[in-house]
C-alpha cells in the first residue's frame, strides 16, 4: 500500500484488531497507547501523527478523545476514522466542520447499520421510519465497553436517548420488550436499545424516527459485565418502512468487536484511494457507496435481503 497508519489506542482490544488487519492489507502502522499521547496534550497527539496517511481512533471513552484526535488530524491533513459507539461523542463528531474526510463510528456499532439502511433505501430518498434490531448471541463486553456506557450514562444523567421527530430525545420511560423475527428465529429483544445508529443513519438520510432494539441474551450479559472469554455470533435485521412497503437487509457474522477493524481499515483505505463523497465529517452511508462497501466485507459478514 505504501500508506502508513496511526491507530490511536493500539493496546486496547479492539485496537489489536485494527492493527492486524492494517499488517494483513500491506500497511504500516504507527500504533500510539493514550499513556503516550494523551487526549489532552495536543502537542503529544502531533507527535503520535507525525508521519501518518491515516489515523484510526480506536480508544474510548470517546467523550474523551473524538475531537481531540479529529482536531490532530486535521492540523496533521490526514483521514480520521473512530469506532466509536457512544451516541453523543459520534453527534458532536458529525457537528464538527472538519476540511478532512473524517468517519465516526466506522465499526459494528455505527457504521455497519448505517451502510446496510442506505443499501436497504436503494432509490428512495426518505422513509418513515427505520428499524436496526441486533440478534447477538450474547455480549461479554470488553472493559472499553463498560467505561464508554458509564461516561454515557455520565452525560445523560442518567436517562436514556431515542430518535424520533427528527431528534434525539432524553426519557426516562422503561424500554419495551417483544420478539423480533430474525433471519435465524425469532428473539426476545429489548426495545429503544439505542446506539450509535440513531446519529448516523438520520444524519444524512431523511428517516424521522429510527429505533436500536438489542436482543435479551446480549442486553443481560451487557448488564452483567461478565469477563470476555469468547466471541459472540451476530444477525444484523435492518428495515426501513415508507407507508406500506418495507424494505430489509441483514448482515451475519461472528465477533462484534473482530468486525470492526475490517469496516474501519477498509473505509481508511478508500478514503486514502479516492473512492469517497465528502470532504468533511460524514458516516459511513454518506461517506462511501454502501452496496459495494458492504460487498467488500464479503470475506468477514454475509449481507441478504
Amino acid at each position: 500500500m505504501g500508506h502508513t497508519i496511526a491507530v490511536y489506542g493500539a493496546t486496547g482490544h479492539t485496537g489489536r484488531f485494527v492493527l492486524a488487519e492494517l499488517e494483513e492489507r500491506g500497511f504500516r502502522t504507527l500504533p500510539s497507547g493514550r499513556a503516550r499521547a494523551r487526549a489532552d496534550d495536543p502537542e503529544a497527539l502531533d507527535r503520535a501523527l507525525a508521519g501518518a496517511d491515516a489515523v484510526i481512533n480506536t480508544a474510548g471513552p470517546f467523550a474523551v478523545t473524538a475531537l481531540p484526535l479529529l482536531a490532530a488530524a486535521e492540523r496533521a491533513g490526514i483521514p480520521h476514522v473512530d469506532v466509536a459507539a457512544e451516541i453523543e461523542a459520534n453527534a458532536d463528531t458529525l457537528a464538527w466542520g472538519a476540511k478532512i474526510p473524517a468517519v465516526p463510528a466506522m465499526a459494528f456499532f455505527g457504521g455497519l447499520a448505517d451502510l446496510l439502511v442506505t443499501a436497504a433505501m436503494e432509490d428512495w430518498t426518505s422513509a418513515d421510519e427505520a428499524h436496526v434490531a441486533y440478534g447477538l448471541s450474547g455480549w461479554q463486553p470488553t472493559a472499553g465497553t463498560l467505561q464508554a456506557g458509564t461516561t454515557s450514562r455520565e452525560r445523560r444523567a442518567g436517562r436514556r436517548v431515542r430518535f424520533r421527530d427528527g431528534a434525539l430525545r432524553y426519557h426516562s420511560a422503561a424500554p419495551p420488550t417483544l420478539d423480533w423475527d430474525f433471519t435465524g428465529g425469532t428473539r426476545p429483544v429489548i426495545g429503544e436499545f439505542s446506539m450509535a445508529d440513531i446519529v448516523t443513519i438520520p444524519s444524512h438520510l431523511g428517516i424521522p424516527s429510527v429505533t436500536s432494539y438489542m436482543s435479551a441474551t446480549a442486553a443481560q450479559g451487557l448488564g452483567e459485565g461478565a469477563e470476555r472469554t469468547e466471541p459472540e455470533t451476530f444477525e444484523v435485521d435492518v428495515r426501513v418502512r415508507r407507508g406500506t412497503e418495507e424494505r430489509r437487509r441483514t448482515a451475519t457474522g461472528r465477533d462484534i468487536y473482530a468486525v470492526s477493524a475490517p469496516l474501519a481499515v477498509e473505509a481508511v483505505q478508500r478514503l486514502l484511494t479516492g473512492r469517497f463523497r465528502v470532504t468533511g465529517v460524514a458516516s459511513a452511508g454518506a461517506m462511501f457507496d454502501a452496496n459495494d462497501f458492504l460487498a467488500a466485507l464479503s470475506g468477514h459478514l454475509t449481507t441478504g435481503r
